[in-house]
């Protein structure tokens, strides 16, 4: 979706790097998430009510870390990230359902100096784009259906992009900048 619309806005495309931190045993339930350049971000409320110790939390970080690592390694092929610096920065996903990750990739790159970050996604509950529109400039959802039940609910395919697909993306990107 990233690359379609970046295509389309005439725009640089990058991969910024997210992992949500899965509830165990209930992996779609998000604990909380991970962001390339070591945001996270937890539900403090949901891991207080479940009674996950922070030793659990620690090592589903952990195993998320060794994977966002090596995406990344695979994704960049050495190549540095585009500088977010000055610039609008749209974030793209499939959907939303917390909003965990989309959370800490927002909080991960305001500090690099984004002048402006905007949230675009096809399908999210009201209340993760409303939770959303406190930490960015500006949430594009074009529906919030209810009941929202999952964000593959709303697709005929929710086939996951495969990292040979990504890697592909990325390169025919970067050939043109």
């Amino acid at each position: 979706m990233a690359f379609e619309i970046a295509r389309s806005l005439g725009a640089d495309v990058d991969v910024f790097l997210v992992r949500k931190l899965g509830f165990p045993g209930q992996e779609e339930l998000a604990i909380g998430a991970i962001a390339s350049g070591g945001v996270r971000v937890l539900n403090e409320d949901l891991i207080a009510e479940s009674g996950l110790s922070r030793k659990l939390v620690d090592e589903v970080t952990a195993r998320e870390q060794t994977e966002l690592d090596r995406r990344a390694a695979m994704y960049r092929q050495g190549r540095p990230a585009i500088p977010v610096a000055g610039r609008t920065i749209v974030l793209v996903d499939d959907g939303l359902a917390t909003g965990a990750s989309m959370l800490a990739a927002a909080r991960a790159l305001r500090p690099q100096g984004a002048e402006r970050i905007i949230i675009a996604v096809p399908v999210a509950p009201i209340q993760s784009c409303e939770d959303l529109e406190r930490e960015v400039d500006q949430v594009i959802c074009a529906e919030t259906p209810e009941p929202f039940v999952a964000v593959g609910a709303w697709y005929e395919d929710f086939a996951q992009v495969t990292d040979e697909q990504v890697r592909k993306l990325l390169d025919g990107a970067s050939a043109k900048n």
